[in-house]
């Protein structure tokens, strides 16, 4: 009783104050000036992941296994990670470019996650046999580690996308929608306060500080995926380990392990269109962009159907 009310509390707290994170977020948008909102949306975002690790401790103790047994559960933990992902570019750099465009999808996944969509599965209860495994920890932490690293360099390849295709982009334009829109204004403020080359003259290049960004995005979006790649094949086997313990088959082309190897096949060909010189860039990052529909497919629209032997993770749990 003492941890339901705690996780209640928690989850509470969550919610409220990223909901005043997104209203700050959004009033940061349309008034840039406002640095000060800026910080305390940071602040806000520190308070909500404190009290998602909270939650996350307390439903571990409480239960006696780590907390990944059903979509609700999965979904606070995918926030807890999306969150890690997004700071550790801040480390070097309180103005990192790359943290900017994967901010807002961090705070809408924490939103989601601790809004009372999924009350039905708030209250922990007994692992079904199947789950009974010290698999389940080793299998779905890594599978969501993987799907919250792919989708960020999957954002950073849509973030090239939009830049490239862009026509007449003016980068340091106050007035650029783009910019606003996809919460770039902060990529323009580094820039504007960081690159020394600013102040120098390029005729032969109009467009640098787009290359310069888009070629950072590239580089960048690569090391993650690939860091993505590894921990999705790393989920993959270990899912094949535990499936052969628990139904006597190693593969058995459930919808969730059909979409998964779709979804591991489909950046196996953007690591693989990396090793050809004429698709960088562009063609790879059309490639990743598609991935990050297909992770959300795989991990979230399979589980609204709730079929398969990885029910368990769907909006009404099994019976047995």
């Amino acid at each position: 009783m003492l941890f339901a009310t705690l996780e209640h509390i928690l989850i509470h707290i969550s919610f409220s104050t990223i909901s005043i994170v997104i209203t700050i977020y959004l009033i940061t948008l349309l008034v840039r000036e406002l640095r000060g909102l800026h910080d305390s949306s940071e602040k806000g975002m520190i308070a909500t992941f404190f009290s998602i690790t909270g939650f996350l401790i307390s439903r571990w103790v409480s239960s006696g296994h780590f907390p990944l047994s059903n979509l609700y559960e999965s979904l606070i933990f995918l926030s807890w990670a999306l969150y890690i992902l997004n700071t550790i570019p801040k480390i070097q750099n309180s103005k990192n470019d790359l943290s900017t465009i994967t901010t807002p999808s961090t705070i809408l996944t924490q939103g989601f996650a601790t809004s009372g969509l999924l009350t039905e599965m708030h209250q922990s209860t007994i692992l079904v046999p199947a789950l009974q495994s010290q698999w389940l920890m080793m299998h779905v932490s890594m599978m969501l580690l993987s799907y919250a690293t792919l989708l960020c360099g999957s954002l950073l390849s849509a973030a090239l996308l939009i830049i490239r295709f862009r026509k007449n982009f003016d980068f340091f334009s106050k007035k650029n929608v783009l910019l606003k829109t996809f919460f770039f204004s902060e990529i323009e403020y580094f820039y504007e306060k960081r690159s020394v080359l600013k102040s120098t003259s390029f005729p032969a290049f109009p467009n640098y500080y787009k290359y310069q960004l888009t070629e950072r995005l590239d580089s960048w979006s690569y090391r993650v995926i690939s860091l993505g790649f590894i921990l999705l094949t790393i989920g993959i086997l270990c899912g094949a380990v535990w499936a052969n313990e628990a139904w006597g088959s190693y593969w058995n082309w459930d919808p969730k392990e059909t979409w998964a190897f779709i979804t591991w096949t489909i950046f196996a060909i953007y690591l693989h269109s990396r090793t050809n010189p004429n698709w960088k860039g562009t063609n790879s990052a059309l490639v990743a962009s598609i991935g990050f529909l297909i992770i959300w497919i795989c991990y979230f629209g399979i589980n609204l159907l709730g079929i398969g032997l990885h029910s368990y993770g769907s909006f009404t749990l099994p019976s047995k």
